[in-house]
């Protein structure tokens, strides 16, 4: 199903240090414009970053939360969200923050691109994409957090890369009370940072030499059991 034109948002304004709008968002936006959304549909995006995707489900008729741990996104998206004269409550919270079985729609484009650094840096430019030595520091954390904010019978959309393990994210879900499938799949162009880690990513096996110009993308659908 085509995202319409009318529906998807355009100039969105960010500042160095959050995420714009790339293949990835489109992507989940693809995915949310198959979700049946109403007025009552209560929708949470974690790590908002410019709001595009939050948005978006406000202009698909949701209600919506988005949340962030930076300044600058939340900045961004509220200024994004009074742009496009959407209602989106932006909120500046840690994942462990929010409150239980509140939403029926969790989405999340988390920083899952693998980092040599242990850990996700607290600040600065790559704090919109790193996600540790396997991509998954957020990957994780998203998971754990999707299956206590959600009511049953709601879902969670996550759109993140192909080398940070489809299979594994579905099996972290299940742990978790969650149902999930890949829902989508796209194979996009390797941004600048992939390609400047590529000798990196060979030596860790999570790229081989036949892909070192494109990236898999994958959309994971969740549904609370």
């Amino acid at each position: 199903m085509a995202v319409s034109p009318r529906s998807t948002p355009r100039r969105m304004m960010t500042v160095p240090g959050v995420y714009a709008p790339q293949h990835d968002t489109h992507l989940l936006m693809r995915a949310l414009a198959r979700e049946s959304i109403s007025p009552e549909t209560h929708v949470l995006e974690l790590g908002t970053g410019s709001g595009a995707l939050a948005v978006h489900a406000a202009q698909l008729g949701a209600r919506v939360t988005a949340v962030d741990i930076s300044h600058r996104a939340v900045l961004c998206a509220r200024v994004n969200a009074a742009l496009h004269r959407s209602r989106v409550t932006v909120r500046y919270r840690d994942l462990s923050t929010l409150d239980a079985r509140q939403y029926d729609l969790v989405i999340s484009n988390p920083p899952y691109v693998p980092s040599p650094t242990a850990r996700p840096p607290l600040r600065g430019r790559a704090r919109a994409w790193d996600g540790g030595p396997d991509g998954r520091a957020l990957i994780d954390r998203v998971c754990a957090t999707a299956a206590t904010v959600l009511r049953p019978g709601g879902a969670l959309l996550m759109v993140h890369s192909k080398m940070c393990g489809a299979q594994t994210t579905i099996d972290v879900l299940a742990r978790a009370s969650l149902e999930a499938e890949v829902i989508d799949r796209e194979l996009i162009p390797l941004g600048p940072v992939l390609r400047s880690r590529l000798p990196w990513l060979h030596a860790r096996g999570l790229m081989d030499d036949t892909g070192n110009d494109k990236e898999e993308l994958v959309v994971i659908r969740a549904r609370h059991i």
